[in-house]
């Protein structure tokens, strides 16, 4: 359990703002057993989204250095001794740029297929290399991990389902099409790291080159904030209660922008835009 976090008997009002520790427990649920999700960067500077219950954790990615992965853990009392593992969604640098450093120094094994470590380049350590293969559940203890192949510019692409006593969340980003993959995974999600790449006006007219923009938007692109909306509203489970707006753009996408798209479709479901600057809160999911 996150430090400083009070599990509570009985059912939650609302949301309940824990400000010490950043925890903000996600209404209106018997808070037993819940999933915590946070997400330590989101953006193509650099990607790390973290996922756990009271004892165990793994982190989709490690795109910031293993200094700045300890210090935003450290600021939302999370133990990085309960990380047992990183998934590697594929080689872009955004996503590995930290991953040998925090395994090397932590002893926490990476989960990485082997198409992506041959394209990544990455000196993984022997007795910390695990490979995993589509459809094949990984389990971490009480956390089960299911990886999924998803359409990107990248040699093997992959997301993740992440479960726990109950609970699932995902991490949809870098994505290009909502695939059947994705848009089944989604439907199982109580949370969800939903991308939210671009704005299509602001890519149409921004000063990024034609054929930077056909990649952005192409079927092995990115999602757009339209496109990523309607993954939203037609495919969630009713029993989805937080999604994190994850991966916008510096340049053609605006957090308050993105906000204000989902806003109105929530319908009683916390939405986050996750910043590519700072740590977000700690989300309890039950």
């Amino acid at each position: 359990m996150p430090s400083g976090h009070h599990s509570a008997s009985k059912i939650i009002p609302f949301i309940t703002f824990l400000t010490a520790t950043k925890i903000i427990t996600i209404f209106p649920v018997l808070c037993i057993m819940p999933l915590y999700l946070a997400s330590l960067n989101s953006g193509s500077n650099g990607n790390c989204y973290y996922i756990g219950n009271e004892t165990e954790a793994v982190l989709i990615d490690a795109g910031i250095s293993c200094r700045e992965t300890e210090r935003r853990m450290e600021r939302l009392g999370l133990n990085i001794r309960n990380v047992k593992a990183i998934f590697i969604t594929h080689e872009h640098t955004d996503h590995t740029r930290g991953v040998e450093v925090l395994s090397r120094k932590h002893s926490i094994a990476v989960y990485i297929t082997a198409a992506t470590h041959q394209s990544s380049g990455l000196m993984l350590s022997p007795e910390l290399y695990r490979n995993f293969t589509s459809g094949n559940t990984i389990q971490i203890g009480a956390i089960s991990v299911n990886p999924f192949p998803k359409q990107h510019d990248a040699s093997e692409p992959h997301s993740f389902t992440v479960s726990s006593g109950g609970i699932t969340a995902g991490v949809f980003t870098d994505i290009g099409s909502g695939c059947e993959n994705v848009l089944y995974h989604f439907a199982q999600c109580n949370a969800a790291f939903l991308e939210a790449n671009y704005d299509e006006k602001m890519l149409e007219s921004g000063r990024y080159p034609l054929h930077l923009k056909r990649r952005i938007r192409g079927m092995k692109g990115h999602l757009s904030n339209d496109q990523a909306l309607e993954i939203f509203t037609k495919h969630r489970s009713p029993q989805m209660k937080l999604l994190m707006l994850s991966h916008l753009s510096a340049e053609n996408n605006h957090p308050q922008l993105a906000y204000n798209i989902f806003y109105p479709h929530a319908i009683g479901i916390k939405i986050v835009v996750a910043s590519r600057h700072v740590e977000s809160e700690v989300y309890a999911v039950s």
